[in-house]
């Protein structure tokens, strides 16, 4: 039965009852469910969009919903059309049954477009199919994975939150459409050349939004209107960040902040990394090596340098807290087995920040001991439930079984810290570090890392596809180990070679940050606390050479110089929910060479910056685009360039002292 009701249009049959209806201008939500009633729950759809009078018409073979430029078209059998206002499918749902003799595709092979499997407790293992409208078709965003692919079209992912791999199911057609699977379960895209399908291990609901838009920078924004936006990026984050895998002591993290300084080097961040703690779970300094973490701050700020601190959720059974959030149900439940979560350096529980009294008790300790002493940055770190998933009942939005979990984590991880930092200390332009996102983690500050990568070329070129499609999925905020996380050693001229491209490329990144855990690994310092959680070489600008410290200190210095410009896209982020870093059609859409580009990016809309990405390379072939003029930029240090009409390709040379970067004039 097809009927309209509440501005909405309804398509009822058996147990199953679709709901499309206007959320926001050229979009429609699409739910489906077999329970008797629509789940409640937004999930990434938090801010309310304005009110909409969609058209709705009902006939005796179909029923038609429009909301400005989008038009959805419901069979009386209850199968999907979605079309622009060029009445051009972008979305059609892939069925093959005969229950509708009349359908062109009507076929014997019994496939359902919405297939709900019963699962015990109540949810539905879910599968959504749809048919891929066009072979020629790119697709965008998805979040962040380990791979070189920049189009996904034709890919299998995963969904589901691991170390380096962050699920944000939001994808940007070149067909002229954004479509967000708004279902936090664990699951898989697959978007093949003959059906595209999304998949929910544990729901209760299919839930979809889709946008049509003319440019992708519509898409997006539409996009951030409805899912939120990234407050405006501190001016401390704007700058150099320095990190390594462990400063081990209050006295060597000192050092190295005083060294930048005598150098006259820029520096903005540095960061205390984990077990700086007694013992997980206790979110305080251990007075054993950091004796006096007031003074230590108080010094930092007197350098204009700022403090991160890590957080991890991890409860160590012999911390201080265990037993309190324990028996104030303030830690994840398993399903089965030990409750054990993770036993790295003792045996710990997951705090579960789906539980306001968790995200408050955290706060507020992680408050006392570094925000009220100076603390303005957190790192929220092992974000990813990736440890026994199948285990531990971490969410409990589902009455169902564990499965429907998985991904929303850290956005309540985030917002434990949001929330706390603009009620407690009135900070409204706040930052927290994390490993993993979902759509709608943006709101409360989340500058997402790529994780613990390779230290090596492969993995260089991997970070190029994550975090473009990362920015698409509304994560503007976003930045990657510069030389990668795993090994590395800084007098290994090949390594050398490899960190330097990847500060260069770090410089043009939404966050500029060197991090990593080099080799050899350095001796233990003491033997209590974390102590034993030892760590790895120098990894400040100055330990890999002096060729390298030159050309390091060279674009820390452009970096601060492009301080203003960086300044001005955190801006556009904040208000619009623009990428930071960007695709080349995202500029250009115009362009079809735009669309087929994989190895250049735009900083902003200003910069069009081509990464050497491979060993040895010391020239390379760069796209300018149609549309504008360009000038060599490089450094910032190119004198009287000349200016190239755009539509054609140059190969330009870059010793290492040179990453290519053009000036869009």
């Amino acid at each position: 039965m097809l009927f309209s009701k509440d501005n909405a249009l309804h398509f009822t049959y058996d147990s199953e009852h679709v709901q499309i209806e206007p959320w926001g201008p050229n979009a429609l939500r699409v739910r489906a469910t077999k329970w008797h009633i629509l789940p409640a729950e937004n999930w990434a759809l938090t801010i309310t969009p304005p009110n909409s009078s969609p058209s709705i018409s009902i006939h005796d073979d179909h029923a038609e919903i429009a909301n400005g430029s989008i038009t959805a078209t419901v069979s009386s059998r209850g199968k999907i059309i979605i079309q622009n206002a060029k009445g051009e499918r972008i979305l059609e749902e892939y069925q093959r049954n005969r229950v509708d003799v009349e359908d062109p595709k009507c076929s014997a092979l019994l496939v359902d477009a919405r297939e709900f499997k019963p699962l015990l407790g109540g949810d539905y293992h879910l599968t959504y199919r749809l048919e891929s409208v066009d072979r020629k078709e790119k697709i965008y965003g998805m979040g962040q994975y380990q791979q070189s692919f920049l189009d996904l079209k034709g890919l299998d992912l995963e969904m589901a939150q691991r170390n380096s791999q962050a699920s944000v199911p939001f994808m940007l057609s070149s067909l002229g459409y954004g479509m967000l699977w708004n279902n936090p379960a664990v699951g898989r895209a697959v978007l093949g050349k003959n059906i595209m399908s999304f998949e929910a291990q544990s729901t209760k609901v299919l839930d979809y939004w889709i946008v049509a838009g003319d440019t992708p920078a519509q898409i997006v924004e539409a996009y951030a209107d409805v899912t939120g936006k990234v407050p405006m990026m501190p001016e401390y984050g704007l700058g150099f960040w320095q990190c390594k895998l462990r400063y081990q002591t209050q006295e060597e993290l000192l050092d190295v902040a005083r060294e930048y300084r005598k150098r006259n080097l820029p520096l903005d961040v540095i960061v205390v990394d984990f077990f700086h703690w007694p013992k997980q779970g206790e979110w305080k300094f251990d007075p054993t090596y950091w004796e006096d973490p007031d003074a230590m701050i108080k010094e930092l700020q007197s350098m204009n340098i700022e403090l991160l601190v890590s957080i991890w959720p991890t409860v160590d059974k012999r911390s201080e807290n265990y037993d309190y959030m324990l028996e104030h149900g303030m830690l994840i439940r398993q399903d089965r087995g030990l409750r054990v979560a993770m036993d790295f350096q003792g045996d710990t529980v997951h705090a579960d920040f789906t539980n306001p009294a968790a995200r408050e008790f955290v706060w507020k300790t992680a408050k006392k001991n570094y925000y009220d002493k100076g603390v303005k940055l957190f790192w929220l770190d092992e974000a990813e439930p990736e440890y026994n998933v199948y285990d531990f009942d971490i969410y409990r939005y589902h009455s169902g079984t564990v499965l429907s979990t998985g991904n929303a984590y850290p956005v309540d991880y985030a917002r434990a810290f949001y929330e706390g930092m603009v009620k407690d200390g009135k900070q409204k332009d706040v930052c927290n570090l994390i490993r993993c996102a979902w759509a709608g983690s943006q709101r409360f500050g989340t500058l997402l890392w790529s994780g613990d990568i390779a230290s090596s070329w492969g993995s260089f070129r991997d970070q190029f596809a994550a975090g473009l499609n990362v920015g698409i999925a509304g994560i503007p905020w976003w930045t990657t180990d510069i030389g990668g996380f795993h090994g590395g050693n800084p007098k290994h001229p090949e390594f050398r070679e490899l960190c330097t491209r990847w500060f260069q490329y770090g410089c043009f990144c939404p966050v500029f940050r060197l991090h990593g855990h080099r080799e050899p690994m350095q001796p233990q310092h003491g033997t209590t606390g974390g102590a034993t959680c030892i760590s790895g070489a120098p990894n400040e600008v100055w330990s890999y050479g002096a060729e390298c410290y030159e050309i390091m200190k060279k674009y820390l210095f452009l970096r601060e110089r492009l301080r203003p410009y960086v300044r001005e896209l955190m801006t556009q982020a904040h208000e619009k929910g623009t990428p930071v870093i960007r695709t080349l059609f995202f500029e250009f859409p115009e362009d079809e060479k735009c669309w087929e580009i994989e190895d250049q990016y735009l900083f902003g809309s200003k910069y069009l910056v081509a990464p050497v990405l491979y060993k040895g390379m010391e020239k390379r072939e760069v796209y300018l685009p149609k549309g504008a003029k360009w000038r060599r930029f490089d450094d910032g240090e190119v004198k009287d360039a000349e200016e190239v009409e755009g539509g054609k390709t140059v190969e330009v040379e870059c010793p290492l002292a040179v990453m290519p970067v053009f000036e869009r004039v």
